[in-house]
């Protein structure tokens, strides 16, 4: 049998590297992740665990103007209403400060949520591999090592028919505007690459978070819709807000993706409501 060939995104035994880094912080996003560390403590306060970022902003590759902030905070309890308007109320204050950022985004769960074995391939590998520190306890010490497997894509992406419902009256709900769908097109866009390449991701063998490297490594083994998710990696980084795109997702390439998904690797274990 050959063995496969190790891709890029994992060191010499095969485990997902943890990507981002705080030295690979764009300068000119240095003042936003400096308040996010100061302001933080002082929302949250004794609550806050840790506090992590993720995104292009720790990879290096943000775009000023273009580029949100992305911040995962665990909390000692499970975060309650107060926690998320606390968490929304300092997302608007960071995007209204900081010019180059378009969109602050925050993350809320509980530490034990986090470890849990229900988490341990979904949040608990986004934790670990996808998150960079930036204040508190790391909690990827207490979190196994993790490869390009099946459970992996399965714990990671297999709930995507349950999204799609949901997906479909977001739409609905929207302004009939392009300025209204066109974060509906990058979100989904988005989520459908990753999708897809978490479907190839076990016989590709690797990781990368480049969205066009994703739907690249999908349409090795499926050339068929090879190119429409290479189109939806585009509109990833350069989103329209084409109604027809919307549509197209939710009624073709999304219900198939789910189907060969769930044929694949199974579906995602349920979650408590």
């Amino acid at each position: 049998m050959t063995k496969p060939v190790r891709r890029p995104g994992l060191d010499a035994e095969g485990h997902i590297v943890r990507e981002g880094s705080l030295a690979r912080v764009p300068p000119g996003y240095g003042p936003v992740v400096a308040t996010a560390r100061q302001r933080l403590p002082e929302v949250f306060g004794t609550r806050l665990h840790s506090a992590y970022l993720y995104g292009s902003i720790p990879r290096g590759t943000a775009r000023p103007g273009r580029s949100d902030l992305d911040l995962l905070l665990v909390l000692h309890a499970e975060p309650t209403e107060a926690d998320r308007a606390d968490a929304r109320a300092l997302d608007a204050e960071l995007d209204t400060r900081f010019p180059q950022l378009d969109g602050c985004g925050t993350l809320l769960f509980g530490r034990e949520r986090v470890l849990s074995d229900l988490e341990r391939h979904d949040l608990g590998w986004f934790v670990a591999c996808l998150c960079t520190p930036l204040l508190g306890e790391d909690l990827a010490a207490a979190l196994p090592r993790y490869r390009p497997g099946p459970l992996l894509a399965r714990e990671t992406n297999g709930d995507l028919a349950l999204l799609l419902p949901r997906w479909r009256r977001r739409i609905a709900d929207a302004e009939d505007t392009e300025q209204a769908r066109r974060p509906l097109v990058r979100f989904m866009s988005r989520h459908l690459v990753r999708t897809g390449f978490t479907l190839v991701m076990p016989r590709w063998n690797g990781w990368t978070s480049d969205l066009r490297e994703m739907a690249g490594a999908f349409g090795d083994y499926y050339p068929q819709r090879a190119g429409q998710l290479r189109a939806a990696a585009v509109l990833g980084y350069e989103p329209t807000g084409d109604r027809d795109v919307l549509r197209s997702y939710v009624d073709d390439l999304g219900p198939w993706l789910a189907e060969e998904y769930a044929r694949v690797h199974g579906v995602k274990a349920a979650r408590p409501d």
